[in-house]
């Protein structure tokens, strides 16, 4: 390496650069760079003229990193702005497209001046490992030389496993250069005396020290020396690294020192960098390889596996499994390059079956690893080795808990026999040990242990007494949790807001699966059941509502029949089975035992869910008549309270009901009202679970679309729709969608119909709301003839509406009888059509859905009319528009209008068609481009 008196400097225009000393001036004064743009300039500038391909400098500048193309081009930008290449005609670097770069300034070359006598022979000694490849750590090997410059002492925090090692590996070679080659590596694995951490050091340095404390000796030596020196694995040995490294960082101010740990080494002029794991992508659906190989974690695992031999194409039906597969082992490098080894034998679904069976804490890793890394139980258990015994025993009670706990859970869970302060200080231990780790959710402090290390824990033997104990003070406080919060899943206006009590139902399931379990406590599992059961609603998970529902109830005995226990967990089991399965008697059975019980109870707030979800079963049953008995019991609720979302409800209630009638003025009224209170309240209005008041926007849409405000009713749509999606309740918005597809069909928007229905299948197929993905399919059976293709629209649509009647979710089957029946009249079958009309005007006629009739009749015109009985059709039709005049549903009005307006213009009466269709038209202030009144247009314009 050359000396102090032979560095060369390469001059440029105002630039002089000296590579030696990682130095660039501009006209004297010094040019900060950050380390990858730096290193690209000197990659440039030392093949001047000649094009670098960009691989070549990815492989120059990079190494052993995998890297983006985009790195590449965001760091040469930075280049070219501190140099100001562009600006007042300098041209310093070329772009080739596609290809690479060229440094294109004229440059010359000269040596440092003499700078005197010279110093003392630098000492150059390199005894690093072979640097790794790594993936996604390009930012810590440009901080890490970065903060080693300015404050001289860094430690590299974290986790057993995470890539410590290899990064200060990757940090020692970058920085040979900028320290002559005078880079020393400590590996401390394999030493258990902390008294020859000084000796190793001397010998390392080539120094003789026959004193113990070496630490004098090697100070001296290294008093008037830069040097790196690398303390790999200090976690053992902290006290003893700690004296060592203060000692040399105060005595010998050219040494910088770079340690690495699983804890802090808390030592004078230390500055701790906590390293990471690699992220992963998040929970969810639609994840593509594409999307998956952007995330770090899943391109180590891919690398790794390749370079194990595995033919891994990586798919888009294995990124979601690889994505999990690091997601369980929490994006940690060693965990994740050990099971991508493991996908040559077994494949990416095989090892995702082995690692769900049980953390593969035992697969074993390359020989070349060292024996603490060969395993994650070898990792985990030298972290463990550690210590101390309470520290232990806090661990292993941690481990109860799944995913993230609080400092509260903590104490009542694991302080039957230890002090709140002694619990305190042995969590902060652990975090300072990378055994748990931190996150804040929201505005709280969140901890959790990674899986592995809690599958370590879990293997950790206790006696059956202390299990159980354990067990029961989790799930206790489980269940204390759910009743001093659960309410207030009503109160939270979006999923965000959630996010907090989210984390925590993990613990609330494992707490359940023990509590029904073999050794576990049913009596408990009754309570932990029963305060879950609107929780599990509130967050769409109907299916696991309904299972612990279902046990709740199995399990109840003298005590607690009759309980509120009992109705939460019977208003559970209906509201998740109607969901689920439709309206059978179990569900009504269900509801009832639960609402006779709240009203025993006097519990208000239940009483009205109860009210509203028989209300709805009523009215999916197809029993409208009864829906303003129910309405009116809601008001009486709401008079006698001061909840907003109880008087709410009973607006709603009654808004639906009138509208079924075919009252839609009273229907708009009360509808505008609850909109009024939805809007203006802070609070969400869900009551177990179910969202009746965002449906009711919808409902105003309708009645908007109905009386004949189509622009008015897609306003109203939009926004139900959005209001719905902030609360983030899934199965709640599958519903809003499937009224905002009714309306936008109406409207004749066959797009926007599409989109809200593929949507509300995608999301009652994620919660198993078997009844609207019928209803969803019916849908798009309608859609398929309206695009014109009949004979598939008609057999989807027969099809669509036998699990319909079965389920007992007559809602929508007058609409998809009357699209039915259109159809057939495409197919010829008209006959067929008729038959299913006049069995469904008898239907709606003896339940109370009358504001269909209008519309029933003009469809039984159109199917007159293509038979031929024209005198029968005008019948229909001139009836069709005296109820919908009596109800005030313009739209309906302006369609039989139209149907007989064109009817008569076929027998040449072209002035009475247009004498009757152009006042009603008229009447019309909006929604000019939709289906209906630009077909009424278009046939005035021909008369």
């Amino acid at each position: 390496m050359p000396t102090e008196q032979h560095k060369e400097i390469i001059a440029f225009g105002p630039f002089s650069l000296i590579p030696a000393e990682r130095l660039l001036t501009k006209n004297g004064e010094r040019v900060e760079l950050r380390g990858r743009a730096y290193d690209l300039l000197v990659a440039l500038v030392s093949r001047p003229n000649e094009l670098i391909s960009k691989a070549d400098l990815l492989r120059q500048v990079w190494p052993g990193l995998v890297v983006e193309e985009g790195s590449l081009r965001f760091h040469m930008a930075n280049l070219r702005k501190a140099l100001g290449d562009g600006s007042n005609g300098q041209r310093y670097i070329v772009n080739s497209s596609g290809r690479g770069y060229s440094f294109v300034a004229e440059i010359s070359r000269s040596p440092t001046q003499n700078m005197g006598i010279a110093g003392p022979a630098p000492f150059r000694h390199a005894n690093l490992p072979i640097r790794l490849p790594m993936i996604d750590r390009e930012v810590e090997i440009d901080e890490i030389p970065a903060r080693l410059r300015t404050s001289r002492f860094v430690t590299i925090v974290g986790a057993g496993g995470v890539g410590k090692t290899t990064l200060a590996i990757a940090v020692g070679h970058q920085l040979m250069e900028s320290f002559d080659g005078a880079v020393v590596f400590v590996d401390l694995s394999m030493v258990s005396d902390p008294g020859l951490v000084g000796i190793i050091v001397a010998s390392l340095l080539g120094l003789s020290v026959q004193s113990e404390n070496a630490a004098p000796s090697i100070a001296a030596f290294l008093r008037d020396k830069r040097i790196l020196l690398i303390f790999d694995t200090c976690e053992h040995l902290v006290e003893s690294v700690a004296a060592f490294a203060s000692s040399i960082f105060g005595s010998a101010p050219k040494v910088h020192l770079l340690a690495t740990s699983r804890e802090a080494l808390q030592a004078d002029g230390e500055h701790v960098y906590r390293l990471d794991a690699l992220a992963y992508p998040p929970e969810g659906t639609g994840l593509t390889a594409e999307v998956a190989r952007t995330f770090p974690a899943v391109q180590l695992f891919v690398e790794r596996a390749r370079a194990s031999g595995a033919q891994l194409h990586f798919s888009d039906d294995e990124a979601p499994v690889v994505a999990n597969m690091c997601r369980r082992l929490d994006g940690v490098a060693l965990a994740i390059e050990l099971a991508a080894r493991r996908v040559e034998t077994y494949g990416v679904h095989g090892t995702a079956e082995l690692l769900d069976q049980r953390l593969a804490l035992s697969w074993l890793g390359p020989r070349s690893a060292p024996p603490r890394q060969r395993t994650l139980h070898a990792t985990i258990d030298w972290s463990y080795s550690l210590l101390s015994d309470l520290e232990r025993a806090i661990l292993r009670r941690l481990a109860v808990f799944v995913g993230h706990f609080t400092l509260d859970a903590v104490t009542a869970v694991c302080g039957q026999d230890v002090s709140r302060e002694d619990i305190l200080n042995t969590i902060d231990s652990l975090i300072s040990k990378s055994m748990v780790a931190t996150r804040p959710i929201g505005t709280v402090m969140s901890y959790r242990l990674l899986d592995t290390t809690r599958a370590y824990a879990l293997d950790v033997q206790i006696d059956d007494a202390q299990a159980k104990e354990l067990a029961t003070r989790h799930a206790n406080y489980c269940i204390e949790w759910l009743e001093r919060r659960g309410r207030d899943w009503s109160t939270f206006s979006s999923g965000q807001e959630r996010t907090h009590h989210f984390s925590k139902m993990n613990n609330v399931r494992a707490a359940l699966e023990w509590s029904f379990g073999e050794d576990g406590d049913p009596r408990i599992g009754i309570r932990l059941a029963a305060a879950a059961a609107e929780v599990f609603l509130a967050m769409s998970l109907l299916p696991e509502c309904h299972r612990w529902s279902q046990r709740g109830l199995v399990a109840l005995n003298a005590e607690t029949v009759g309980s509120s226990d009992e109705m939460r967990l019977q208003a559970g089991l209906g509201v998740s089975s109607s969901q689920m399965y439709g309206e059978t008697d179990a569900v009504n059975d269900a509801l009832n035992r639960s609402l006779a019980i709240a009203e025993s109870n006097g519990d208000t707030l239940y009483e009205a869910g109860l009210l509203n979800m028989q209300y709805i079963f009523h009215g999916r049953s197809g029993h409208f008549k009864l829906l303003l008995e129910y309405a009116e019991r809601c008001r009486s609720l709401g008079e006698r309270t001061d909840d907003v979302a109880i008087k709410a409800l009973a607006h709603s209630a009654r808004g639906m009901a009138l509208q079924f009638s075919g009252d839609l003025g009273g229907s708009r009224v009360e509808l505008e009202a609850v909109t009024e209170m939805i809007l203006n309240s802070q609070q969400s209005s869900v009551l177990l679970g179910y969202d009746p008041h965002y449906r009711s926007i919808v409902a105003l849409a309708r009645t908007l679309w109905l009386q004949g405000y189509p622009d008015q009713a897609a306003e109203r749509i939009r926004q139900a729709v959005a209001l719905s999606e902030a609360t983030g309740h899934s199965a709640a918005l599958a519903l809003v969608l499937a009224g905002a597809a009714t309306v936008s069909l109406w409207r004749g928007d066959l797009d926007s119909t599409q989109r809200y229905i593929d949507r509300c299948y995608t999301l009652a197929e994620a919660n198993a709301m078997g009844p609207l993905m019928a209803i969803a399919r019916c849908r798009k059976a309608e859609l398929a003839i309206h695009q014109g293709k009949v004979r598939q629209g008609v057999d989807d649509l027969r099809a669509g509406l036998k699990p319909i009647h079965a389920a007992r979710h007559e809602l929508l089957t007058t609409e998809f009888n009357m699209e039915l029946a259109l159809g057939l009249a495409q197919l010829s079958q008209a006959a067929a059509g008729l038959e299913i009309v006049d069995e469904t005007i008898g239907r709606v006629e003896e339940s109370g859905e009358l504001f269909q009739l209008p519309e029933l009749l003009r469809v039984k015109g159109v199917l007159l009319q293509s038979i031929q009985a024209h005198e029968d059709a005008e019948s229909c039709w001139r009836e069709a528009i005296r109820l919908s005049r009596a109800q005030g549903a313009g739209s309906f009005e302006l369609r039989s209008a139209t149907d007989l307006a064109r009817n008569l213009a076929g027998q040449g009466e072209r002035k009475r068609a247009i004498a009757f269709l152009q006042p009603i038209y008229d009447r019309f202030t909006e929604g000019f481009d939709t289906t209906d009144l630009k077909a009424a247009a278009e046939l005035i314009a021909r008369f």
